[in-house]
């Protein structure tokens, strides 16, 4: 029971990082930064990695390495954000940091969803098959594009205000 509570909540906190890093990649392809976006984005999504480390498992699975490789990024957003307000390479060290933790997010939620769904589990019983594939290769295709047009929008410093 406890660990139903625990999924639940760790479903609504990735929901939560889900919505606001697309809220946050809007202002990034529009070429701006939405503060608001982005720390409900870090603050939901490095809860969301940190919560996954808490389910049952046995040894390394492929979870466990979506997480570290999200924490490592969000780590660099977080330092290119906090530390040193977007300057210089920071700037694009952060957009495709956080565009990388969104698209691990989404990809997770694609993964749960072909498993937990009957009429997805049905075409796609092991995550294989071209259903699978198709799915998860343009959503990469998707974040990709979204990305570079993010690292091109957002690459200058803004002007400095005196």
């Amino acid at each position: 029971m406890a660990l139903q509570y625990f999924t639940l909540i760790h479903i609504a906190i990735s929901i939560a990082g889900i919505a606001s890093g697309f809220g946050l990649l809007a202002g990034l392809v529009a070429g701006r930064l939405f503060p608001g976006w982005a720390v409900v984005f870090l603050a939901a999504t490095i809860s969301t990695s940190v919560t996954g480390f808490f389910f049952p498992f046995h040894g390394v699975t492929p979870g466990i390495v979506v997480g570290v490789v999200s924490l490592l990024a969000l780590g660099v957003a977080c330092y290119a954000l906090y530390v040193c307000r977007l300057k210089g390479v920071c700037r694009r060290a952060f957009v495709i940091t956080t565009v990388l933790s969104l698209y691990l997010n989404v990809f997770v939620l694609v993964v749960q969803t072909f498993q937990k769904n009957p009429a997805l589990v049905e075409i796609a019983p092991e995550q294989t098959g071209p259903a699978f594939a198709v799915t998860q290769a343009t959503i990469l295709g998707v974040f990709v594009w979204l990305g570079l047009i993010a690292v091109r929008r957002f690459r200058a410093d803004p002007p400095q205000q005196n």
